[in-house]
Order: C-alpha cells, then structure tokens, then sequence
C-alpha cells in the first residue's frame, strides 16, 4: 500500500470514529431526557392513584345504611327468590353456521375444459 492510501483510510477511520462518538453522546442525552420525562409521569399517576384509594378509604368508612326486612309471603311457604312457579330454564344452542368457500386448485378440469383450443 502506498502512504497516501494508509493516510486516506486512516483520516475516513478518524472520521467514523469521531461521528460515532457524537452519535452515543446524543442518544445518552435523549436516554436522560427520556427518563426524566417517565419519572415525571410515574409520578402523577402515584399522585392519582393515591388520591383515589383516599376516595375508596373514605367510601368504606361510610357504610350503607342496613337493608329494610323483606316481606312476609302468603303460607304457600315458597320463597319470593325462588319464584311461585319455580320455572327450569332450558338453554338450546342455535344451529352451527357453515360458510363453504371454494378456491380453485387447479385440479379440477377446468382449465382443460376451458381451454380446447390446443389440439
């Protein structure tokens, strides 16, 4: 090799390596910028998220009042949950629907059917 190339190939690896160089510097920078932003939302969603179990703390503190007593039934001694008929409920599934559709395989004689012209 002649001293000009040896110049010329170490001046272009010069030259990659000090592009490379800027290149780490400025997504180490956007990493940063990147991070800080995530903490920023990580932290407002705590906030939210702690605002709201003060909510749900201050709901569970405050019971509902007790239920009204249900009402008497007729001697039939059947429950008003159960139903006075006590009806069964049968469920029946609806009939499967097939959809068929054909694709041509090219096995099928058509082709040569259509054809007919090559004889």
């Amino acid at each position: 090799m002649h001293r000009s190339h040896v110049a010329i190939v170490s001046v272009l690896l010069a030259t990659a390596v000090v592009l490379g160089a800027v290149a780490v510097t400025r997504t180490a920078g956007l990493g940063a910028a990147e991070r800080h932003a995530n903490d920023a939302a990580v932290a407002a969603k705590t906030k939210q998220l702690a605002a709201y179990e003060a909510k749900l703390r201050q709901a569970l503190a405050a019971r509902p009042p007790a239920l009204p007593p249900l009402p008497k039934t007729s001697g039939s001694g059947t429950s008003p949950a159960t139903g006075a008929s006590g009806q069964k409920v049968i469920y029946r599934r609806p009939p499967p629907v097939v959809v068929v559709k054909h694709t041509s395989h090219g096995d099928d004689g058509f082709e040569q059917a259509a054809g007919g012209g090559d004889d």
